[in-house]
């Protein structure tokens, strides 16, 4: 069931618990997290990012993808199509492609700026029933080519942004994209208590970076206000192992076992269960 993900997202900050966002790169990954959603009776966000978008030949190809496979598993969890880390002109390829949810990511913009496109972006969202989500101070790490070194976000440029109408704040708390370091200092508990407290307590906040970051700490930034958690990294390495694990016990060799039916299978069921226990340390399930 295809929605933005406003309600969902002010759902878990009431309850104290978040929605995962699992970003989508081929057929694959979206069938199997929109299974896991079912099956745990959760609600899902399916995050795209501007490289995957492009490598599945774009946004409207995607919607049309996500939209047609919804309909024909039966999802009847609620579902949203996000884009993630979208510049200005993405959040318009994916308005006009039929995402229902953006992110604009305006963290690398002077405060202003940042505020004058995401004032622009909220009225075009609301008029057309989509969500959106806002950023500010950069998330480390590297997405997309965009390379961020895990500022901490000022809770007042947070409010500002905030006070614009945005369905979903992500305010950098230290956190990272992709495998963090061994000398990792962790999340900034001050930092996020700091904006909760500024833009006010029934603002749904974001955790991007998901991957790598320890269950005890990504519970207690749900405690204190987090709705949206991310997750990518941890799918694509999950994904890797079980694919070579399969190839290098020779299973490709036997039968058909290169057909990619089978060979992309032991991924596909490793993505699954990472999903299903994200899904636990959230604690989304049954929420639907």
């Amino acid at each position: 069931m295809l929605v933005n993900a406003a309600e969902m997202t002010k759902k878990a900050r009431e309850g104290h618990y978040a929605v995962g966002q699992f970003n989508i790169n081929n057929l694959e990954w979206t069938k199997a997290i929109l299974l896991t959603a079912e099956e745990m009776k959760s609600p899902v966000i399916l995050g795209v990012s501007e490289g995957a978008g492009k490598y599945m030949t774009g946004f409207s190809t995607v919607a049309a993808m996500v939209k047609a496979m919804d309909e024909s598993l039966g999802i009847t969890v609620p579902v949203a199509l996000h884009l993630d880390h979208g510049t200005y002109a993405g959040c318009y390829k994916c308005i006009k492609a039929g995402f229902t949810s953006i992110m604009f990511d305006g963290s690398h913009f002077p405060i202003e700026e940042n505020v004058e496109k995401t004032k622009e972006l909220v009225n075009v969202t609301r008029q057309l029933g989509m969500s959106l989500e806002a950023e500010v101070g950069a998330i480390g790490g590297e997405e997309d080519g965009v390379i961020g070194m895990g500022e901490c976000a000022d809770p007042q440029e947070c409010k500002r942004i905030a006070d614009l109408g945005v369905d979903m704040l992500a305010a950098g708390i230290g956190n990272i994209h992709g495998v963090y370091p061994p000398n990792w200092k962790g999340l900034s508990f001050e930092t996020l208590q700091a904006v909760a407290d500024t833009v006010g307590h029934d603002m749904p906040l974001v955790l991007h970076g998901g991957t790598g970051i320890p269950d005890d700490q990504v519970k207690k930034a749900i405690s204190m206000g987090v709705s949206k958690v991310n997750v990518n990294t941890e799918c694509q390495l999950v994904f890797a192992a079980a694919t070579r694990e399969y190839i290098e016990a020779g299973k490709d060799k036997v039968g058909k076992g290169f057909d990619p039916r089978k060979l992309l299978l032991p991924g596909t069921e490793a993505i699954k269960a990472k999903v299903r226990e994200k899904m636990e340390i959230f604690g989304s399930v049954g929420k639907a």
